[in-house]
């Protein structure tokens, strides 16, 4: 195993749905991992006791991943705990309300941008400064197939803002190259997580469920394998690409 393969990983919004499952996917492979969370204290910390029950290493920092203070904080927590990061997962986002274009409050658009986009910039730019001092290593973005779908009737916003992060992974992949730094994404489509409720939508996934090909929802497992191979070395020569994990939707 490659000094890669088993180095430090930071993963913005690690402590629910398909952050806390790479969180324990990442701990199970030998990886510690620093993980910041937005609210819930006793999620972050049951999850922390898991990966210590399996014999893996984590630590939570609570955390507003669009203040550049407090990503900074979470990167500093990494190096001091476990040694500079060679993997980051930018996971963190929120979907906003449900709702038509028309319908959407300015506040709430502001707030999905800035955590979507402005958080996902300065979780990259902390990456990029860190993976520069050591060689290199492996950046993933989280997006999502409302990039290309486009939301209509639900989330146009979140899916801008998802669309704001391809292009973030293209034009960072080819900066952030010469210095060693892959940099790709993935892009979710109908997953089995709490997201879909917390937006006032829990009935989503059984109405949708018939547009996938592969008949079925996906598991947050299944995004977490492919981000953990994304930061392998299995995957070293993959750069700027944007990998669906839809069941072909």
């Amino acid at each position: 195993m490659s000094p890669s393969d088993c180095g430090p990983v930071v993963v913005t919004g690690g402590s629910r749905g398909i952050g806390a499952a790479t969180v324990e996917r990442l701990a199970a492979a030998g990886r510690p991992v620093a993980f910041s969370y937005a609210s819930s204290d006793v999620a972050a910390q049951t999850l922390c006791e898991r990966v210590v029950q399996a014999g893996g290493r984590a630590v939570a920092c609570k955390a507003d991943t669009s203040d550049e203070a407090a990503v900074n904080e979470l990167f500093e927590t990494c190096i001091v705990r476990f040694g500079p990061p060679t993997g980051v997962f930018i996971n963190a986002g929120i979907t906003g309300p449900a709702c038509r274009l028309t319908e959407l409050d300015p506040f709430n658009l502001r707030r999905v941008l800035e955590v979507n986009v402005v958080g996902s910039f300065l979780a990259a730019q902390a990456a990029v400064r860190a993976m520069s001092e050591t060689g290199g290593g492996s950046i993933v973005l989280m997006s999502s197939r409302a990039a290309r779908l486009g939301g209509a009737n639900e989330w146009v916003h979140y899916a801008a803002s998802k669309g704001a992060v391809d292009s973030l992974c293209v034009g960072l992949a080819r900066e952030a190259g010469p210095a060693g730094i892959r940099v790709n994404a993935v892009a979710p489509g109908l997953i089995d997580t709490a997201i879909h409720a917390a937006a006032g939508r829990g009935e989503r996934l059984d109405e949708t469920v018939s547009a996938v090909p592969l008949g079925r929802i996906g598991t947050a497992g299944e995004v977490a394998s492919t981000v953990a191979w994304l930061l392998s070395d299995e995957s070293g020569y993959v750069s700027g690409t944007i990998i669906d994990v839809g069941g072909g939707r």
